[in-house]
């Protein structure tokens, strides 16, 4: 890793935003450019990854740059302790510039210096209810993260985040097509079943919807796998 030039932290942070309107750019491609891009931009970072903290404490290590981040990811799972966890849940950013005097976390404190981290840079991507992240900077030497670190890491920790927003609006698109060409096939099942017109088709899944407290998307799912089991003359 070599000190930062303005110059080329401003086409990588482009071509990085570009990437994210891509056909066929996927999560896991986005996310490696930018761990890939944090060893390659941030002072002192010898190895990158995101960290996912999912519902009851299930955690996942996306885009490691080595081994090392699994293995550190892997300590904090196990014992429930550390600095990515802390900036995924807690902080907006946490470092510890020497682990070899850290106090903040003692059980993973010494399983991480065993494996060769001297020092961590980790900020939080998101937090809510359901899912929290981290982009984690290791470093094998001592107080090396700088003022510098962080701004280029809290850039690249914002994209990081976009790249998360990014995917979850195309599931979200998906979902809805999928639930809209579901609609679609159950309102003709009750049009022809009933002789009916759309209208009226679709008013009577709103009409069990309301009944049942049940999402239309789920009662046009229930007709439509009902209607593919019924006999056929």
């Amino acid at each position: 890793m070599t000190d930062p030039n303005p110059e080329r932290l401003s086409r990588t942070m482009a071509d990085l935003a570009r990437s994210f309107d891509s056909a066929g750019t996927d999560l896991d491609t986005s996310l490696q450019r930018i761990t890939n891009a944090a060893v390659e931009l941030v002072p002192g970072a010898g190895s990158a990854d995101v960290l996912v903290i999912a519902g009851r404490g299930k955690c996942e290590s996306h885009a490691a740059t080595s081994r090392l981040p699994l293995r550190i990811d892997a300590l904090q799972a196990r014992l429930g302790e550390g600095p990515c966890v802390d900036a995924a849940v807690d902080s907006m950013f946490t470092c510890s510039d020497d682990l070899a005097v850290e106090t903040r976390w003692p059980a993973f404190t010494a399983a991480a210096l065993e494996a060769g981290v001297r020092s961590l840079l980790s900020f939080r991507l998101y937090a809510h209810d359901v899912q929290a992240g981290a982009l984690n900077l290791f470093a094998s030497e001592p107080n090396v993260f700088d003022e510098e670190s962080i701004h280029v890491g809290e850039v690249l920790a914002a994209h990081a985040a976009i790249a998360f927003v990014s995917a979850r609006r195309q599931l979200q698109l998906h979902s809805a097509i999928a639930s809209r060409d579901l609609i679609g096939q159950a309102k003709g099942m009750l049009m022809e079943r009933f002789a009916v017109d759309a209208d009226r088709a679709f008013e009577m899944m709103v009409a069990l919807s309301q009944e049942s407290n049940v999402p239309v998307a789920s009662i046009a799912t229930r007709i439509v796998e009902l209607g593919s089991q019924s006999p056929r003359s």
